[in-house]
């Protein structure tokens, strides 16, 4: 019996610093692990068993572990011999380490094994059930009882169970027990029996089942007793896997008959929340996963469908923990079928209102921040088989056994241990894009990062190398839900770059390292194309203008569904389908792809928009959506994908495939830009290619299902002129999904758009930097990693650059020297710096004082007053002065009448976001 409190959750958003900011599905504060969670998921060192563990439980900071082994060893690295442990070990619940505690449970014939374990409620008497003969050489059948204290087998406890006990439930004077046997001591009790707690005497509580029982708990007020198993009747009654039965008599309470023929129930677990049930089972329609009953009359009050053989379930303050191999919680709208998870937590209610049944069933709560990893491990792979919370000197400790070799990626088989304090984690980090549409703002969003016992994490974002944050976020995210956090800096000014870096935090103050340099130059004007798309009401919105694998940043206003690069497309491919410095993504036709990374369901009014480009004669998926992130999805529609000949297919499914493809002589596979959208709505479904209307069928529903959207392929099988590949070879750009059908005249004016003139930005870093010292007057600083200005006494700074022309019909709009002030003590100044051209001539190698060359008089540009600290600062110059030097090498010198110094990284620096460039706009005339 598992007492429990409940804890409520809250969303909570934090903001600070300069503009607005984007914070998702937030938790409460808390000192360290994120709540309810109670225990970090860092392991800790535990002696470790040869076998696998089945059996667990506590008492006086003491655990004891049975199964089957025959040795524990110390934790991996760590010093000490291997002692032997025949089937059980007691271990220190604070270090891990083997007691004074010896007990060798054995049998003549065949493999001994403990199968269960529980304390009295006194904590005096541990009982042990399984499969044995003997402990310590004290005859016993299946089922023994021993003194804690002594460490010894009660010799006068012996009740005759002829087969394996594989669970036990006590009470004051009674102890339940369930497995294989079908008689004890002589008299018929079919795989459920009640001995006297004391003398081992059989009681008259009699509850037969046909199939073996697997557990079995008592409810708190010690009335009745939960019966779980294999089996389908109960006294005769029809009742599969679980029964509620009279704690006195074994009559027969409440049945059940919605718990599918091939699942069995492998453990209940009870508070005063409720009773829970942990589930296995083959074939299909198994039920795998967990149930929460109520105890004022036994009924269900929610189903965890997830797929992967719960083992065990402990519900502990308001969080039932579960051991399982979790591999598909589609149905509980979480990670879809794929790799397995093999320590799960959420609470045992709902907070607020459940969810509406789903075919019948409440799904369960979800799944909080707890995520430690396992592996499937020995015997038959089923990872973790049992837990148990231990207390001691004021710590909780959570532990789990089970066959799993790994825990965390580190070798440890069969037990490992959490803690309550200690939590030492770090999230990891967090990947940022940055982007700008329009003068006054910049977009910086950031796929949330991940930390393995907290839920909400805090974000601080540094502009310019700042060592101060510009803006904190707060957001929350689990192992298979990362949805994109935003922030917008609203403090920017046109035609200047900015940098920006992102780090994550959770409770306990464990830090992410900096994310990397993401930067952005901010347009003198709108950029027209993307911001169209904003306006008309993108949800989705993938640009390709991502430089950092796996991230694809959403630039949908107020979007989180960012896109994850599965199997490396290659980025910034050049030119893109938008005018302008925009960038695609290149596919190849065989294996890669982006998947949203945030599980949703869409209507049946939509729109999908993508650019992209091919000469592939293999078809493929363009954009669709699908149940899967990565593997197959099963369910799929609302896709575009291209036939082997090239033309263009759009089609839902609604009980049957419902498509309208281009004609048979209209075909894509040019090697240029195309537009493609498919919209559904009222009127059913149409597609549009580069602007024009090519066919409208009556289809207005589609699957209902839920999934993730995909950029470049996904299932396509049964689809009409199914094409060779399920994966497009070619590029895509601007991929965008919007919950309304677009017009045939907001579609046209989005074709129109990418071919209208917009500006571009041209980041040219130095060739060449040096700098004179006036103190050292033939001294040459060509090879420094920092460049100094000063009036008095002198240091000047020269910086060569190659400058590009103007593209062809535009011209210099805007012009700005990006520099970055050092990290050494006083690298800021307060007296103002001039830009200044340099007219005579000069090189790093050879220029000294004594040699420096002519600089002009009328000054570019000027900054007053730089602050200390390592940061990147923008000088505005004349723009004028710098487009006459145009398609030629160019230099400038920063000078300056004052007594302190600036100092800042030349282009010899390996620092981030240190090297000196001028940043060039050119626009349309």
């Amino acid at each position: 019996m598992r007492r429990s409190r409940g804890l409520t959750a809250a969303l909570v958003l934090s903001l600070a610093g300069a503009g607005t900011g984007i914070g998702l599905v937030l938790m409460p504060q808390a000192s360290a692990i994120t709540p309810p969670v109670a225990f970090t998921a860092d392991e800790l060192p535990t002696w470790q068993p040869d076998g696998i563990v089945f059996a667990m439980a506590q008492a006086n900071g003491t655990v004891f572990a049975g199964g089957t082994f025959s040795a524990v060893r110390p934790p991996e690295g760590a010093a000490g011999a291997e002692q032997e442990a025949v089937n059980f070990v007691a271990l220190d619940a604070a270090t891990g380490k083997p007691t004074s505690c010896k007990l060798a449970f054995t049998i003549g014939d065949g493999t001994a094994t403990v199968r269960t374990l529980v304390v009295s409620k006194d904590k005096k008497t541990l009982y042990a059930g399984g499969y044995f003969g003997a402990v310590n050489g004290t005859p016993v059948s299946s089922l023994a009882a021993i003194d804690i204290e002594s460490c010894t087998p009660k010799a006068s406890f012996h009740p005759g169970f002829p087969a394996t006990v594989r669970g036990l439930a006590v009470t004051d004077d009674t102890l339940y027990a369930a497995g294989d046997f079908n008689a004890v001591d002589g008299q018929t009790r079919e795989r459920f029996a009640a001995v006297d707690a004391g003398t081992g005497a059989l009681k008259p509580f009699v509850a037969n089942v046909d199939e073996p029982g697997r557990a079995v708990e008592v409810t708190p007020d010690g009335k009745n007793v939960l019966l779980g198993g294999d089996f389908f009747t109960v006294n005769g009654s029809n009742s599969h896997a679980l029964a509620v039965v009279n704690a006195t008599t074994g009559a027969v309470t409440k049945t059940y008959t919605n718990i599918p023929s091939n699942s069995v129930v492998k453990d209940i677990s009870t508070d005063d929340t409720g009773f829970y049930t942990g589930h296995e089972g083959s074939g299909g329609g198994v039920f795998d996963g967990r149930i929460g009953l109520r105890l004022s009359d036994f009924t269900e009050k929610w189903r965890d469908r997830c797929l992967g053989a719960t083992q065990f379930v402990l519900p502990y303050q308001g969080v039932l923990y579960s051991s399982s191999h979790a591999h598909d919680c589609s149905t509980e709208l979480e990670f879809p079928d794929g790799k397995r998870n093999f320590l799960l937590a959420q609470p045992t209610n709902h907070d607020g209102a459940a969810p509406a049944p789903v075919d019948g069933f409440v799904r369960g709560p979800g799944k909080l921040g707890w995520h430690p990893t396992a592996n499937d491990g020995l015997g038959e792979g089923i990872g973790p088989r049992v837990m148990a919370v231990a207390d001691k000197n004021d710590v909780k400790y959570l532990w789990v056994g089970g066959e799993f070799t790994l825990i965390n990626g580190k070798a440890q088989q069969g037990l490992t241990r959490f803690a309550s304090t200690g939590d030492i984690g770090a999230p990891t980090t967090p990947v940022a894009s940055a982007a700008s549409v329009k003068p006054g703002e910049a977009q910086v969003r950031w796929r949330t990062s991940y930390d393995a016992d907290d839920s909400k994490l805090t974000y601080r974002i540094y502009r310019n190398g700042s060592a101060t944050p510009a803006a904190t976020v707060t957001a929350s995210s689990l192992e298979w839900e990362r949805p994109q956090a935003s922030w917008n800096d609203t403090t920017v000014k046109a035609g200047q770059t900015y940098t920006y870096r992102v780090t994550a935090t959770d409770d306990a103050g464990n830090t992410s390292a900096l994310s990397a340099v993401s930067s952005v130059t901010i347009p003198t004007t709108v950029q027209t194309y993307p911001n169209q798309v904003r306006q008309d009401g993108a949800n989705l919105y993938w640009r390709y203008d991502d430089s950092v694998s796996p991230y694809v940043a959403d630039s949908s206003n107020g979007g989180n569904t960012s896109g994850v690069q599965f199997n490396a497309p290659a980025l910034r491919q050049t030119p893109g389908a938008v005018s302008g410095a925009s960038t695609a993504m290149g596919f190849n036709g065989t294996s890669q792809l982006v998947h949203g990374d945030r599980r949703q369901s869409v209507g049946n009014t939509f729109t999908v928009e993508t650019w992209f480009k091919t000469n592939t004669t293999r078809g493929g998926k363009l954009i669709g959506f699908g149940n899967n992130t990565t593997r197959s999805s099963g369910s799929n529609d609302r896709h575009i994908y291209m036939t082997n000949t090239g033309r263009l297919v759009f089609g839902v499914y609604n009980g049957s495939a419902r498509t309208v493809s281009t004609g048979l002589f209209e075909t894509y596979n040019d090697n240029k830009w195309h537009h493609v959208v498919g919209t559904q709505g009222p009127g059913g479904i149409t597609l549009y290619v580069d602007g024009q209307n090519k066919g409208s069928l009556n289809a207005t529903s589609n699957s209902t299902y839920a999934g993730y959207w995909h950029a470049g392929g996904d299932n396509l099988s049964g689809w009409p002129t199914r094409p060779t590949s399920n994966f497009f070879a070619g590029q895509l750009d601007e991929t965008a999904v919007y919950p309304t059908a677009l017009t045939q005249a907001q579609v046209k004016n989005h074709f129109d758009l990418a071919k209208a003139p917009t500006d571009s930005v041209s980041a040219v870093k130095a060739t060449e930097d040096t700098y004179i010292n006036q103190g050292a007057p033939s001294t040459a600083y060509g090879t420094s990693t920092s460049l100094a200005v000063r009036g008095t006494s002198a240091y000047e700074t020269y910086l060569r650059f190659n400058l590009p022309a103007a593209p062809a019909g535009q011209v210099l709009k805007s012009a700005s020297l990006q520099i970055k002030t050092s990290t050494q003590a006083g690298a800021g100044t307060a007296d103002t710096v001039s830009v200044v051209p340099v007219t005579g001539t000069w090189s790093g190698a050879g220029t000294t004082f004594n040699t420096k060359p002519t600089l002009g008089t009328t000054p570019l540009g000027t900054i007053a007053g730089v602050p200390d600290g390592s940061a990147v600062h923008s000088v505005e110059l004349d723009t004028a002065a710098v487009s006459a030097v145009l398609g030629g090498s160019y230099s400038l010198g920063l000078t300056s009448t004052g007594t302190d110094p600036l100092w800042i990284w030349s282009a010899e620096s390996t620092a981030a976001e240190g090297t000196p460039q001028l940043v060039l706009t050119f626009g349309a005339k």
